[in-house]
């Protein structure tokens, strides 16, 4: 059984990293595919004229964005879901109701990326982008910040991130039963992950969605809010930072 769960663990992460390298390998991609437009701007490709198909290309970047950034912090949970899922199955393999819960969370994040998209296209009509997809108002990216910053310090943070927090706990109270569990799992487990780092993934509109260094630092402080020790504790001093920085901008824009 020890074999077998240890068998099924390394196929888990191997599947994790391959599609968390390919997601970031992805960004790479689309960010070297934005070309000098000829007055010395940057543009991508099509994004002027947003039609529908623009849209659609907008939502599959962010779509992509979210896994590279979220599949790595929830590794510990689909990991350990194919542990239980071995151990209560026994001769059965895990991978299916493992993939069917990782597929769920994703679900969440695929959700929350439509409604970016439809934010971007919003910012875009009014103005308030840049062709770099970073915000052209002090004002708009400081609120931004210090509304990240503020909700870093929110019961309803801390809840949703203690939930991330705990694989064990989360399974213990959310298990279910069934591939339909699983999905409902995955689900859940989105829900309170979405939760915890909505408001940061709103600061990708302040230093630019395709900034790939800003898309790593946010990725990076999801990561060791949830996976290091005193993750939450580093989650508000981080708050504090981020309000601010977010001050700053709204006393320079005056």
């Amino acid at each position: 059984m020890e074999r077998l769960i240890r068998r099924d663990r390394a196929v888990a992460a191997a599947a994790l990293l391959f599609l968390t390298v390919l997601a970031w390998i992805s960004l790479v991609r689309m960010r070297t595919g934005m070309t000098p437009a000829a007055h010395g701007t940057m543009a991508m490709p099509g994004m002027q004229a947003w039609t529908a198909l623009d849209l659609a290309l907008l939502f599959l970047m962010w779509a992509v964005m979210m896994a590279a950034m979220m599949l790595p912090s929830a590794a510990p949970m689909i990991l350990l879901v194919a542990t239980v899922e071995r151990r209560r199955r026994e001769r059965a393999s895990p991978a299916v109701p493992t993939a069917i819960f990782a597929a769920g969370y994703l679900v969440v994040w695929t959700a929350f990326s439509a409604a970016a998209a439809v934010a971007q296209w919003g910012l875009h009509q009014a103005a308030l982008l840049s062709p770099m997809m970073a915000s052209t108002s002090p004002v708009l990216g400081g609120l931004l910040l210090v509304a990240a910053g503020i909700y870093q310090w929110l019961p309803v943070k801390s809840a949703c991130l203690s939930r991330c927090r705990s694989p064990v706990g989360f399974l213990g109270s959310e298990w279910r039963e069934g591939r339909a569990g699983a999905l409902v799992m995955g689900l859940r487990h989105g829900l309170f992950c979405l939760g915890c780092c909505w408001a940061l993934m709103t600061l990708l509109f302040v230093a630019g969605v395709m900034n790939l260094l800003w898309v790593a630092a946010i990725a990076a402080l999801v990561l060791v809010e949830k996976l290091a020790p005193g993750g939450a504790r580093s989650g508000r001093l981080a708050g504090l930072a981020l309000a601010g920085w977010g001050v700053w901008m709204l006393a320079a824009a005056r």
